[in-house]
């Protein structure tokens, strides 16, 4: 009976995780231009639970940014990719930010902070964090093999998307697939 009980229950939740994520085909029918990149996956993916340093030195994990949506970008100061996103992903941070959506951007690899600083100075960024990840250790457990990469992980910490490579994260069209996504209640 226990086992049952057991089965009933996880076919349940397999029902419901699905509903929720059945809701990104909305979101995935939306791209066009830079976003045909954005490739949605089938099911979420668990992320990596490797810490990184926080703009302020701390310890964090990506589950201290669940409950709301993240576009998680990696990148660092020597990408030429990156100098042109970065703005972009400002942008979206600034339309978009808030109590549902945040723009999360991690350096990974070797890049000192006052070059990092630099770096969105010379680009006018001043809305997204310094965090860090010098070893690229969350960056290997997350499967980046190339900069820039961005992810976009649903509130409960699951990635479901994922872009290699530079985009216009301010365009009308990637906002309204953040917009879909956040709509869908995930």
């Amino acid at each position: 009976m226990r086992k049952l009980i057991s089965v009933l229950l996880y076919t349940a939740l397999m029902g419901l995780a699905n509903i929720g994520h059945a809701d990104v085909a909305t979101a995935e029918a939306l791209r066009e231009g830079d976003m045909r990149k954005l490739n949605f996956h089938s099911a979420p993916i668990a992320v990596s639970e490797v810490p990184f340093t926080g703009a302020d030195g701390s310890e964090m994990t990506l589950a201290d940014f669940n409950g709301k949506y993240v576009v998680l970008n990696f990148w660092a100061t020597w990408c030429a990719p990156c100098r042109v996103e970065m703005p972009h992903l400002s942008a979206l941070q600034t339309a978009m930010g808030g109590d549902q959506m945040e723009v999360v951007t991690i350096a990974t690899g070797r890049n000192p902070l006052p070059v990092m600083q630099r770096f969105f100075d010379e680009i006018e960024v001043d809305n997204l964090p310094l965090h860090t990840d010098p070893r690229q250790s969350l960056a290997r457990g997350m499967g980046v093999l190339g900069l820039p990469v961005t992810v976009i992980l649903d509130p409960e910490g699951f990635e479901v998307a994922r872009m290699q490579g530079e985009a216009d994260w301010s365009s009308e069209n990637a906002m309204a697939i953040m917009q879909a996504l956040i709509a869908s209640g995930g």
